[in-house]
């Protein structure tokens, strides 16, 4: 069996500028973020986001020049904090492209590119006015004449998923809500694990059936214990409300939030744990 177990940075090293980027979780919880602050570490540029519904991840990257493009149903930091203050500057300020869908266009894009066809119809979006807005295509279902809006493949060059338990060959266990991650996992050429804690592979055997991602399909395993932080992950620890509401606070204006990426993560340790 291939060890897989690396360090977050040579992980994140692999991300090429440019790169589709995937990444799992949902708005504030079980999110990848400790991969994410060392995105902005290594200040990689020109990525194109994937998430269904994203939150501190989408909007720390946009803010601080990672990131080119989100395609994304949501972004917003739950009622709790309301929307995504650098996310929304980014995008009227032109240097971020909003691919607007809904949540379930995504998903329909990474389900057309695990199947390996071109595009995937979806129910529902007839009458709004996203399919103009983004230019997806209608076309003719061969049974009843009618039209279908058709999403297309939406295939990510990396996917970066936070687990709770993970063996150095890249099986991994996750507890909760899976979320769109097993679906980015499987549409993304290459994939990196941070998991909570690493596990000898022999205590996944008694139960095979909960292994949620198969090592066949990853790349990189980051130990990362708190890597969802300041997210909550599930059955360990919940969001930091404490610190989301100084970095919502932070994005008053540019100075004040560049001075809280400065203190709290450029000149912060690389791997915190869960607080």
């Amino acid at each position: 069996m291939i060890d897989k177990q690396t360090t977050m940075a040579a992980a994140i090293a692999a991300v090429p500028d440019g790169a589709i980027l995937a990444l799992g979780g949902n708005t504030l919880h079980r999110g990848p973020f400790a991969a994410v602050h060392e995105l902005v570490r290594q200040r990689k540029r020109g990525l194109e986001l994937v998430k269904t519904a994203g939150a501190y991840d989408v909007d720390l990257l946009c803010g601080t020049g990672c990131a080119a493009a989100v395609s994304a149903g949501f972004v917003g930091f739950e009622t709790l904090y309301g929307l995504a203050p650098s996310y929304r500057r980014e995008v009227e300020q032109g240097r971020v492209l909003a691919k607007e869908h809904a949540c379930y266009s995504v998903i329909a894009g990474l389900r057309a590119a695990i199947q390996g066809v071109p595009f995937m119809p979806i129910a529902g979006m007839l009458g709004s006015d996203l399919p103009a807005a983004r230019g997806f295509q209608t076309v003719r279902d061969p049974y009843t004449g009618d039209g279908v809006v058709v999403i297309p493949a939406l295939m990510p060059d990396v996917a970066i998923v936070h687990v709770q338990e993970a063996d150095r060959t890249g099986n991994a266990r996750i507890y909760g809500t899976r979320f769109e991650d097993l679906l980015m996992v499987r549409a993304a050429r290459h994939v990196i694990l941070t998991t909570e804690r690493l596990v000898d592979g022999v205590t996944f055997e008694a139960m095979p059936e909960s292994v949620a991602i198969s090592g066949f399909m990853v790349d990189a395993v980051v130990e990362a214990p708190g890597g969802a932080w300041p997210g909550g992950c599930a059955g360990l620890y919940d969001f930091d409300a404490e610190y989301l509401a100084a970095y919502i606070a932070a994005n008053k204006d540019v100075d004040s939030f560049n001075q809280f990426v400065t203190e709290r993560i450029l000149d912060a340790e690389p791997m915190l744990a869960a607080r």
